[in-house]
């Protein structure tokens, strides 16, 4: 078998920072939470829901040290198999076909949240999740939505309170 199942419970770590990514995931169920550690502050890069591959790429591919950490903020059921699994099933055509499409899938997602970020004030990336994506608002605590929209909590709470009343 190429993948093995585990379950990690709410808050545990599946990557350290400064660990290196042996692993190639698939959340079969739960939420996950990528962040960074700035200066003693975490800083929420993005979130990741089931059904979804993920993993740590450049730590992943490289076997270098891991620049980020990846956290369940629920309980999640993960697949998880090693590079070298990985490399062999790249010999299947259907494999190497879905691997393919899943990089331009998150290339594409990751030049839309830089524009975002580089465009957009963080209200408007709120009403935007709002639009796209309702259960995940409810999903994660307001402390790392807050964190992923760069703003203090106290500011969410602001947009939040603006928002409703509108």
């Amino acid at each position: 078998m190429c993948f093995e199942k585990r379950v990690f419970e709410k808050d545990e770590i599946l990557l350290q920072e400064g660990k290196i990514c042996r692993h190639l995931y698939f959340i079969e169920s739960g939420l996950l939470r990528y962040f960074i550690n700035k200066d003693g502050n975490d800083i929420t890069k993005f979130f990741t829901e089931a059904p979804y591959c993920f993993t740590s790429q450049v730590s992943f591919t490289s076997e270098k040290p891991s620049t980020e950490n990846i956290q369940a903020i629920e309980q999640s059921v993960i697949l998880q198999t090693t590079l070298n699994q990985a490399n062999d099933l790249l010999e299947l055509k259907s494999w190497n076909t879905f691997i393919r499409k899943l990089i331009q899938e998150v290339q594409y997602f990751t030049e839309e949240i830089l524009q975002e970020i580089q465009t957009e004030t963080a209200e408007n990336r709120y009403k935007k999740m709002i639009e796209t994506n309702p259960k995940l608002l409810q999903r994660v605590p307001l402390k790392y939505l807050a964190s992923y929209f760069g703003i203090a909590p106290q500011s969410l709470s602001r947009i939040r309170k603006k928002i409703v009343s509108s």
